[in-house]
């Protein structure tokens, strides 16, 4: 199989193709295509694969890898594509944080204001690349990371159709540390008596069966369990208690938003800040590191996921390895590509229009998730198999989470409508839609912070003016 990603010199790449060299992926891939539209950034990456491959021992099936600027060649001949993109890079990042901070808001990169300003960047590339994708690789899957995951999936949809699913670790990781902390053991490929419902960033674990018995209940209410992990961490063990379910841990930004504003604030650097410091002295080392590159790179990311969420931890708090545990979004990604090319099938949560329906669509399929449209995009636990990816049915929400996923859905709506050019849009409709989308937000929820927020990433990017323009 040829892979194509989209994105190639972006840092966690190598993760991929670590996870291709050896293990229960090993042999999947032929040939790996690296496309991006940073040569530097792709020579950094590529010098840390081949001191990746160095140090493999010989007959290891370490798949060739090609990099190259030309989106064209790289998509001609491809099986499947891995898309993480990130407009305007890291830089970007910042500014996505720092407008909203400024106005006292939240500033994270996909959750709120920020989120919002990267989905208005990235759903234009992305649309882009599956147009592309239509032209030199028809047959071909696109493996969704773009952030914000969910809201670039509901607009590559009407685009890709069913050949498109949206990927990311956060809620796999969530489960895999739950079941650890509650002694359940969760068979490789499955989700029996796993329950999950959500968007991206934004979901429940409601259920978590051993033997046919639903020990969520127990480890919700057990102090001392919560503590050994991070989202048990996250929030207050009472609090918890009464919600009956295990929110994924972007739903800090919701239920402690001024924790989490305060965390942020106190920090000398935001996360943005952090990693395009990091990244700006890394990418010239690493490309000039020979078969160093690939331990200056795994240095580099463990101190990046040490400061993950950084603004829920006390001052000098550290993630553990059970923190750090959970499976990796490459790993999920490629369950996904083994499944769909024949290897057998797989349980998984991933981001796929929710309904139950068979996996060409057909059929008169409920809900995956009942009170959400069946059209709209959702983060569920699905089947894949060769034939594609269905999603399994879920409880419907408790009346709280449901108004709470409507909402957000409805701003993920706004925000696909504010980046379409089809016929009947206007450049006045799309900026319309825009400011819609931050005032309706609930860690916005102010009109008159959505126009300073819009006025702000505009002068911030200046493609989102060209993208409300006729």
């Amino acid at each position: 199989m040829r892979l194509m990603i989209a994105g190639g010199g972006g840092f966690r790449v190598p993760l991929v193709y670590r996870a291709l060299c050896a293990g229960p992926f090993a042999g999947l891939v032929r040939e790996l295509v690296l496309y991006d539209v940073d040569p530097s950034r792709l020579a950094a990456i590529d010098a840390v694969l081949a001191s990746f491959a160095a140090q493999q021992p010989p007959g290891a099936a370490t798949p060739a890898v090609r990099a190259t600027t030309s989106l064209a060649e790289a998509l001609t001949g491809t099986d499947l594509v891995f898309a993480a993109i990130r407009p305007g890079g890291t830089a970007g990042r910042t500014a996505d944080e720092r407008v909203a901070l400024d106005l006292g808001l939240l500033g994270q990169e996909t959750t709120g204001a920020g989120g919002i300003s990267y989905a208005l960047r990235s759903i234009p590339r992305m649309l882009e690349l599956a147009d592309q994708m239509r032209r030199r690789c028809p047959d071909a899957w696109l493996l969704n990371f773009t952030n914000p995951a969910g809201i670039v999936t509901e607009a590559l949809v009407p685009a890709l159709g069913r050949k498109v699913v949206g990927i990311c670790d956060s809620a796999s990781g969530l489960v895999h540390r739950a079941a650890h902390a509650a002694g359940v053991e969760l068979r490789e490929g499955t989700l029996d008596g796993v329950g999950y419902y959500g968007l991206n960033h934004l979901g429940w674990l409601y259920r978590l069966e051993s033997g046919g018995r639903d020990v969520l209940p127990g480890l919700l209410s057990d102090a001392s369990a919560l503590t050994g992990f991070e989202e048990g961490r996250l929030f207050p063990q009472p609090f918890l208690a009464d919600l009956r379910c295990l929110p994924n841990e972007y739903l800090y930004y919701y239920y402690e938003t001024g924790r989490a504003l305060a965390g942020i604030r106190s920090s000398p650097t935001t996360r943005g800040e952090s990693i395009d410091r990091q990244q700006a002295g890394l990418y010239p080392r690493l490309a000039a590191a020979g078969p160093e590159a690939y331990r200056l790179w795994d240095a580099a990311r463990r101190s990046r996921e040490e400061g993950y969420l950084a603004e829920a931890r006390p001052a000098g708090g550290r993630r553990d390895e059970t923190d750090l545990a959970g499976g990796g979004y490459e790993r999920v990604a490629l369950a996904v590509m083994r499944a769909l090319s024949g290897g057998g099938p797989a349980e998984l949560i991933l981001n796929t229009p929710n309904t139950t329906g068979d996996a060409n669509g057909g059929g008169n399929g409920d809900p995956a998730i009942p009170g959400l449209p069946a059209d709209a995009v959702v983060e569920v636990p699905c089947r894949v198999t060769s034939d594609g990816v269905v999603p399994l049915p879920q409880e419907r929400p408790a009346p709280a989470q449901l108004a709470l996923l409507r909402q957000v859905k409805d701003v993920e709506r706004l925000v696909v409508r504010a980046t379409s050019r089809g016929a009947g849009t206007s450049g006045a409709g799309r900026r319309d839609a825009a400011l819609a989308a931050f005032a309706g937000h609930p860690l916005v929820g102010s009109r008159d912070l959505a126009g300073k927020l819009l006025a702000g990433y505009e002068s911030a990017f200046p493609e989102l003016r060209e993208l409300f323009r006729d």
